[in-house]
């Protein structure tokens, strides 16, 4: 543990080391599953919203080595922890944090953040309504887990900054299967849902959902992961 009360974790077999925080929201899975869909040739600008301290742009860096990386996240705690796991990992010349709320054009426009520009936006946004969990007191762990705003606001600020042609990929509970795929109808084409279980013989918990903005290609279900 560091002085600040953060830890270190390993992703990437050791590739990635990540400093998070200590008593608040900490990557895992989640993150390795939604930075893995990161292709390998990816190029461009690569966006991770809702980025908490960096993992999953990070990862997505360094699966794309000819990619840029924009890490958008809106607690400063947060953004400070990334700013440190980017120096940590030498990243500084392709990865950069943009300290913006998402969900408002004017802060995204005031980070420097510009419109339609990513080939490639990952998220993680918060799971939960506000109204149907118990909230943690915890202010940056509730940011992480609780929306703030109904899941379609959140993918259409998302996809204001995916480039016509670009893929947005979103991981989620696999309950809200119906709300994500509302979400994201009529804005982009070529969705795939890829099932998440724990256990072959359990449900899935978790989807990774995708897709093409602008594509008018039909849905397609694929083969689902065991984690």
């Amino acid at each position: 543990m560091t002085k600040s009360g953060a830890i270190f974790d390993g992703f990437l077999g050791g590739r990635l080391r990540l400093r998070q925080s200590a008593a608040g929201h900490r990557s895992g899975t989640e993150a390795e599953l939604l930075a893995a869909a990161t292709p390998e040739h990816q190029q461009g600008v690569i966006l991770d919203v809702g980025a908490g301290s960096g993992a999953v742009g990070l990862m997505a860096a360094l699966r794309a080595p000819r990619a840029i990386v924009g890490l958008v996240e809106i607690d400063p705690e947060s953004c400070a922890l990334a700013r440190e796991n980017v120096a940590e990992n030498a990243l500084g010349a392709r990865a950069t944090v943009y300290e913006a709320d998402v969900l408002a054009a004017k802060s995204r426009r005031a980070a420097g953040l510009i419109d339609e520009r990513a080939a490639l936006v990952l998220t993680n946004p918060p799971f939960h309504d506000a109204g149907k969990v118990r909230v943690t007191p915890d202010a940056a762990k509730a940011r992480a887990h609780v929306a703030s705003a109904p899941l379609v606001e959140w993918t259409r600020a998302c996809l204001a900054l995916l480039a016509p042609g670009g893929t947005f990929v979103m991981i989620h509970r696999a309950d809200a299967l119906a709300e994500c795929l509302a979400a994201v109808e009529g804005r982009i084409g070529g969705v795939s849902i890829q099932p998440i279980h724990t256990r072959a013989d359990a449900p899935a918990t978790r989807i990774l959902l995708a897709g093409v903005k602008g594509s008018k290609a039909p849905l397609s279900i694929l083969k689902a992961i065991v984690v």
